[in-house]
């Protein structure tokens, strides 16, 4: 079997490669949300709850479609994952072989991404320079009981 020679091969390998972009986002995502956090520690003024709240996102997206590009992967494999259980099972089956679960009708067909890759929104790389410094936030007002 020539491995340049076979189009699933060459999906597959692409596939996996879309993954491993998806978990060196996920890695960059992590660490930039540890700095938000960090630096709106640091700065009690700060915050940084949306930026944070938008890596978060992007986090949940990205595992969607690592998920939905792994089951693209079987398929090329010509193997689709039972829900019930998780077991591998050849597509051409109508029930799980390891749990006895039916398989919805059209689960032979190629899976389609749930989360597209453009949908996560690109954000800017955190710098403490971003996050404003205590004197430039604002300070906040004291009220004064009225007498």
């Amino acid at each position: 079997m020539a491995l340049f020679g076979d189009p699933k091969a060459k999906k597959i390998s692409e596939y996996e490669k879309k993954i491993g972009e998806c978990n060196a986002s996920i890695r960059k995502y992590y660490d930039e949300i540890g700095r938000l956090y960090y630096f709106q520690y640091k700065d009690m003024n700060t915050d940084n709850t949306k930026d944070i709240n938008t890596r978060c996102e992007s986090i949940t997206k990205l595992g969607i479609q690592i998920e939905d590009l792994g089951l693209k992967i079987l398929y090329e494999k010509g193997l689709k994952r039972c829900s019930a259980c998780g077991t591998e099972n050849s597509l051409q089956y109508g029930f799980c072989f390891s749990c006895g679960a039916k398989f919805p009708e059209g689960s032979d067909k190629e899976p389609s991404y749930t989360a597209p890759v453009d949908d996560i929104a690109p954000v800017e790389e955190v710098t403490e320079e971003a996050t404003p410094a205590a004197e430039e936030v604002a300070p906040a007002t004291e009220e004064t009981p009225a007498e």
